[in-house]
This record gives structure tokens, sequence and C-alpha cells, in this order.
């Protein structure tokens, strides 16, 4: 980690003068690097301009919560009632439009309102940071600077494709982009120009936008003819030992209605050949889940399983509205 002397401002910071030429040392050796992989000296040049150190973003990177919350506290912030209404009416708003896009991928367009809405909000929160700027600075900064490093080779890789100006290459302090907020490098592996106008326009392009997230899920292993699971109860005796999204730990639907296995109403299993795990976000005594391949997938987008519920509780929301 770099060691200096900083004087924050609001989207940026002022370095001591030793500081600031490590820095600018930092940016030239990106350039360079960068040069050596097939990027034009112009066009580096051009993108480096203005970049500039962002205390904040290092800040965030440092002090990300802790805060330890529960799962129903959690889906209630996540997913309070005015998005559920909101979703829904997204959903009626851009039905047809989804409805092309869910064929053409696979992926039933709850889901994909569902992502769209926990990831930006709708695409209204899609972050401010100059990416180029927060990326540099997250990369020098040195803790993640493998990773930081490659996601800004792609951000110039994007800019270079000419799908965004640099003055709206904007996003999260972290780098995540557009409304399905994308790292750059998840850009360049599915995004999409679904209404063919030469562009992948994550930012404001719903078309984009929506096959963007439809895409990464079936290349993540999306099955459409399947769901992503249920809230189940647990017998008093259950061994807590199969609980877990382990491989060895699937079962068939059968064998954990041998198991006790219930529907939270109390019901049987329905009578289908799948394959199942059993999670428990929270432990024994919290909410309780059956989850089919469609939530790893999800797992796959955002590793937390509060976030996976979330999705797959407000996709449920979504359709009982519609």
């Amino acid at each position: 980690m770099k060691l200096f002397v900083i004087i924050g401002l609001l989207m940026g910071s002022v370095l001591t003068f030793s500081a600031q030429a490590e820095f600018s040392d930092y940016i030239e050796s990106i350039k360079n690097e960068a040069q050596e992989q097939g990027f034009d000296r112009p066009f580096l040049d051009a993108a480096f301009a203005d970049v500039k150190y962002i205390e904040r973003a290092v800040k965030a990177d440092k002090n990300q919560p802790e805060r330890k919350i529960t799962l129903d506290s959690y889906l209630a912030s996540r997913v309070p009632q005015w998005k559920v209404n909101q979703a829904i009416d997204k959903y009626k708003q851009h039905e047809a439009l989804l409805q092309r896009v869910g064929q053409h991928y696979g992926v039933q367009p709850r889901f994909i309102v569902a992502l769209w809405g926990n990831e930006s909000n709708f695409g209204r929160i899609q972050g401010k940071f100059p990416l180029l700027s927060s990326l540099s600075t997250l990369a020098f900064d040195g803790r993640r600077e493998a990773f930081f490093k490659k996601q800004l080779f792609a951000a110039l890789t994007i800019l270079k494709q000419g799908h965004i100006t640099q003055d709206k290459l904007l996003g999260s302090w972290a780098g995540a982009m557009g409304q399905s907020q994308f790292m750059p490098t998840s850009f360049l592996h599915y995004a999409q120009d679904f209404d063919g106008d030469g562009k992948k326009d994550i930012w404001s392009n719903e078309a984009d936008v929506f096959a963007s997230i439809a895409n990464f899920l079936k290349n993540e292993g999306w099955d459409d003819t399947r769901t992503w699971g249920r809230q189940v109860r647990l017998p008093d005796q259950f061994d807590t030992a199969l609980i877990g999204l382990g491989k060895e730990k699937a079962k068939s639907l059968s064998q954990w209605q041998m198991l006790g296995v219930r529907r939270y109403s109390g019901e049987l299993l329905p009578s289908v050949d799948i394959q199942a795990h059993i999670i428990a976000p929270d432990g024994k005594k919290g909410r309780i889940y059956l989850v089919y391949n469609n939530f790893q997938t999800l797992m796959r987008w955002n590793r937390s399983s509060y976030f996976g519920v979330s999705v797959s509780y407000l996709s449920e929301k979504i359709k009982e509205g519609i």
C-alpha cells in the first residue's frame, strides 16, 4: 500500500507533491503496460488526461460495512413494497420487449426485472464515479492491484470499442457500471447489442440492459423450464449437516421429502424429478429454502445467499402481480 498524506475532497483528493508524483508515475506505467497490450498511445494519452486520485474510492474499499444483519432485515431493505410495486409496473411497461428477450435467451422475464431492480433500482442508481479514475486509484492503492488493473484494461477496451464516451463512463466506486452493474470484464463477456445499433449500451438502452442480464444467466446455466426454489419447513430432528450448496449435498425432491422436508404451507413437495439443495442463510431457526440449479446461477452473479434470495423473492412478487 502506498503511504502518503491525503487531503480529501468531494470526489477526489489533493495529494502531497511526492504522492502526486508517485501516482503520476503509476499512471505512466499503466499506460506503458496498456500500450504493450495493443492500445495506441494517442488513445491512452487522451483517456488518462483527466484521471485523478479518488480518496472516497479507497475509503469505501477499506470500510465496507460489517454490520450483522438478518435475512428478514435484508429483505425489508432490498425488497420493500414500493420496489415490488415498481417492479410490477416496469414489467408491464416493458412486457413486449421483455418477452422477446426472454424467448431469445431462454430466461423468464420476471428474473430479468428482479435483477434489474436489485442492482440499480431499475436504472436510477448507477454510480457517479469516473471509472478510469476510480479503477486507477484502487489499482494504485495496491491491496487488490491485479484485480483492478484487469478491470481498468477492460474499461479501456470498452472505450476503444466505442460503446460509450469517456464522459459517460461512470459507475460505482468499485467499477460496477450501468443498469446491470457489470464490472468491465463482465461487460466484455456478457453485454449484448440487442437492438443492433452497434453499441452495447447498458447505461441507457433497456433492450441492451435486459439482453445483457439474460445473456449472463443463460451462459451461467439458467434453465427456463425450472424456477429458483421455494421456502420450506424442516422437521425438528433434521440433520443440519445436510444443509448447504455443495455438490455432495444435492438430493432429489423425493429424497428430501423422505427426510421430512415440506412446503412452507406444510404440504408435500412437488412430484418433480429435480435435484435440490437446502439452504439456511440465518441457521435452522431462520428462513429455510429448497433451491434448484437456477439459484446456483444467481449465486454466480453475486456470491451472497441473501442476494440470491432477495432476487428470487422479488421475482415471486412480480409473478403474483402481473
